[in-house]
């Protein structure tokens, strides 16, 4: 054996007494039976600096204990060949690169004659990784990342790598006290399966929430104000009690515009931390305000440096007025507001600076909005990123500006609510970058898609179609086109249905909505009528925007209509009607809408105007119109709180008879339940003066005032109070036959009132996971005879 051996055998035996002294006792670890499976060994130490005797040269060099690994990649790795000297240092290193490539447990290098010899160690192959315990997470979740894979090299580095990614997977779920331990079973050919024994350990929610330093608003009034919640057994539905680091910041950021909103401009927030308690079953989290003091508006003026722009047109925009508190929220919208009006007076490039002097003897600010001149910038090129299944065109079709537009904050923003409001993707971010000219822009969208199909199934109930059962197939996103199909069943005690769709938002690439439907709808009155009705057919719709707040849908329906079932003790006048008839109708609808949000407006309003025309054959001759509006009242700045409202709506509809056509009673308004509550459907109007019978009318009229308000629950339960006033007539009922009609010798006779029938109580809405409930409760009515009353009304309804 050589002088090289020989001092590598002497450093490993002196290296394990100098790590005896240096630290302190040891103690013996078990070893696991061959082929048994034991825990992770610590990570190895790093290769000795060895000297070997210098002079001569490397005749051969001999790899040893190989199995898997070619001699020749082993070879590879070393910084010497045969010929060169054998110089300690390049051996050195070279052991250091073969420990570097992880695929050695132990290697050694040795000297015997001219000969340099390699004796290696191999790692072991991983055989397959496996999960146990684990419930909280998936197999597949857990795999995700993870270095360790069949067929992969083990070493101890890689296992303790993927441990941690573990736990950091289950923290992320809310799993802090998740314990991950690697155990590996040996297998014959030097192959080793790798288990992670796993304890979900229970969730880790918010134990505790505190703020300190607040003044102005009490720690209840604030900790509703942030997204988190400390952890109560009614939110198992919902997840604003998991701790999740992105939140705090939110939170901290939510907190300081709360007080801007409420005039403390000189709001911070100092400080916002998260604390894992030791038990690891909660966290505590603490926000630290410095409200600072609280200011009112002065002086608030409008400033333009734009020619032939009068700032007096633009005042009614001003959202906040001298001896108002301060808002920071209202400033913002009012440069929004101003911007955008002096978009549409032709200016192209727009820019609206808030200026705020502070008066901190007096506590109040001044505020200017000045008007000048943008950045003279213009879209160079739109990219699309992300779309790997919907067609570009279906994107760009929503963009407010083109190619060669200037650039517009304001379109942008249009645009990112109208690609949100599709429902296509789960996030939508558009980045402005600069383009190849200091005048140019790229706007890059990138966006993630999500699931846009559906087979639902569903149930509930309601008072006006009772007990129901729902299901239904849809595709609002069909093969990436943006083009929305749908089948869809209901089974109600009262009112059944199946109905097919399918609607093209961009009907030949154009301004054209058009769609097809196809539907049976079977109503069963169950007393509320003493009829049934069957309807089936089909229509066709075409529809187009004039721009963004107008828009015009035209439609033609062909439908059958049968009365039957009809009881022996009913109205001559629905006796008579008994039978199948066809409806051929045109329908037009005319929308205006400045709403905020179609889907849960709080301010703004909406006019419709409908009109049928049936006549173009078929069975019914008539003009029906139709004019319905809502209007919102926001209270926020009454009330502090965006969940106070007012909304005032109402509809006035005539139906003009035409001469060759039959008058039916299903064509006629009606009056009650969803249009008038504390009546039954239908149940307020002419009726029967003998059986008492709903007879409907061709003029009708309601309006309502409805007070939305919030209950003093907490408002993570998702509860909304209103209290309303709902007032309609419906008049003019007589029949064209009336004076001939008779039943059993008695002659026919219409009870009817033009007096307002009156309905006013309170009502609950309540958004659970399992979908929207609604009560209403109506014991205030005001009625006239053979009025059918209904003081309760419930509706709920869901799809899973």
């Amino acid at each position: 054996m050589s002088t090289y051996r020989a001092t590598r055998r002497l450093a490993a035996c002196l290296l394990p007494v100098l790590l005896l002294f240096a630290a302190g006792p040891v103690v013996a670890q078990p070893t696991a039976p061959p082929g048994g499976s034991h825990p992770v060994a610590a990570p190895r130490a790093a290769p000795v600096r060895t000297q070997a005797p210098s002079g001569g040269t490397i005749a051969d060099i001999q790899v040893e204990g190989n199995q898997r690994i070619e001699a020749g990649t082993i070879r590879s790795y070393l910084l010497v060949r045969p010929g060169d000297a054998f110089d300690p240092d390049r051996i050195d290193r070279s052991l250091k690169t073969l420990y570097a490539t992880g695929l050695f447990q132990d290697v050694r290098l040795g000297r015997q004659g001219d000969t340099l010899v390699v004796r290696v160690v191999e790692n072991p192959i991983v055989n397959r990784v496996a999960f146990e315990g684990n419930h909280k997470l998936t197999d597949a979740q857990l795999r995700t990342d993870l270095q360790l894979r069949p067929r992969a090299v083990f070493t101890s580095a890689l296992a303790e790598a993927d441990r941690q990614h573990i736990l950091t997977l289950y923290a992320h779920h809310g799993y802090y006290d998740a314990s991950v331990d690697p155990k590996i079973i040996r297998l014959p050919e030097n192959r080793v399966d790798v288990v992670f024994q796993i304890s979900d350990g229970s969730e880790t929610l918010i134990s505790k929430i505190v703020i300190n330093g607040n003044k102005a608003f009490s720690e209840d009034r604030l900790t509703e104000v942030i997204s988190s919640r400390e952890s109560r057994w009614w939110r198992f539905l919902s997840s604003s009690d998991e701790f999740e680091p992105e939140r705090l910041a939110y939170d901290k950021e939510l907190l300081r515009r709360f007080y801007l909103k409420n005039g403390y401009a000189d709001i911070e927030v100092t400080d916002a931390s998260a604390e894992l308690s030791p038990d690891r079953k909660g966290f505590f989290l603490s926000f630290t305000v410095s409200e600072g003091e609280r200011y009112r508006v002065g002086k608030v003026s409008i400033s333009s440096q734009l020619r032939n722009l009068d700032p007096n047109s633009l005042q009614d925009l001003l959202q906040l007025s001298a001896g108002d508190w301060y808002d920071g929220d209202a400033v913002g919208r009012t440069a929004d507001a101003l911007e955008e009006a002096v978009h549409n007076k032709g200016y192209a490039f727009v820019e609206v600076k808030p200026r705020v002097d502070r008066d901190p003897v007096k506590h109040i600010i001044n505020l200017t909005f000045d008007i000048g001149e943008g950045p003279r910038v213009y879209v160079e090129r739109i990219n699309i990123v992300g779309n790997q299944r919907t067609e570009d065109k279906v994107i760009r079709r929503e963009f407010r500006l083109a190619e060669g537009d200037p650039y517009s904050a304001e379109a942008v923003r249009r645009t990112k609510s109208r690609l949100t409001d599709l429902g296509y993707f789960q996030t939508v971010d558009i980045n402005t970058t600069p383009g190849s000219a200091p005048d140019k822009a790229i706007l890059t969208t990138n966006i993630t898609e999500k699931a846009t199909g559906e087979l639902s199934f569903g149930g509930g109930y309601s008072t006006d179609a009772g007990a129901l059962l729902d299901i239904g197939l849809s595709e609002r996103n069909l093969v990436g086109t943006g083009i929305a199909a749908s089948i869809n069943g209901v089974l109600a005690q009262k009112r059944s249905s199946v109905n097919a769709s399918i609607t093209d938002p961009y009907f030949l690439d154009r301004n054209l909505v058009a769609g097809v439907d196809a539907f049976l709808i079977q109503t069963n009155f169950l007393g509320t009528e003493p009829y049934d009705e069957r309807r089936a057919g089909f229509a066709l719709r075409m529809g187009y925007d004039f721009n963004e707040h107008l828009r015009q849908v035209w439609s033609y329906s062909l439908v059958n209509r049968d009365v039957y079932d009809i009881e022996s003790d009913a109205s001559p006048f629905i006796i008579n009607e008994a039978g199948t008839t066809v409806l051929s109708q045109i329908s037009q609808v005319l929308t205006l809408d400045y709403r905020d949000s179609r889907l849960f407006p709080h301010k703004g309003y909406v006019v419709e105007w409908g009109t049928d025309f049936a006549g173009l054959g078929g069975d019914a001759r008539f003009v029906r119109n139709n004019l319905t509006g809502a209007y919102y009242i926001p209270l926020d700045r009454l009330f502090n709180n965006d969940a106070w409202g007012i909304k005032l709506s109402g509809s006035v509809g005539y139906m003009n008879l035409l001469s060759g056509g039959r008058e039916e009673i299903i064509d006629r308004f009606f009056l009650g339940g969803d249009n008038l509550r504390g009546f039954e459907t239908g149940g307020a109007g002419p009726h029967d003066a003998i059986t008492g019978d709903p007879l409907g009318g061709r003029f009708l009229w309601t309006q309502s005032t409805e007070l939305r308000y919030p209950l003093p629950v907490s408002p993570d339960l998702g509860l909304t109070g209103r209290a309303f006033v709902d007032v309609g007539a419906l008049t003019e009922a007589n029949f064209r036959n009336t004076s001939e009609c008779s039943a059993n010798g008695v002659k026919c006779e219409i009870a009817a009132s033009s007096a307002p029938r009156v309905g006013a109580g309170v009502g609950i809405s309540w958004r659970t996971a399992f979908g929207l409930i609604n009560v209403d409760l109506t014991p205030f009515v005001i009625k006239q005879s053979h009025d059918q009353t209904q003081i309760f009304r419930f509706g709920f309804g869901t799809r899973f």
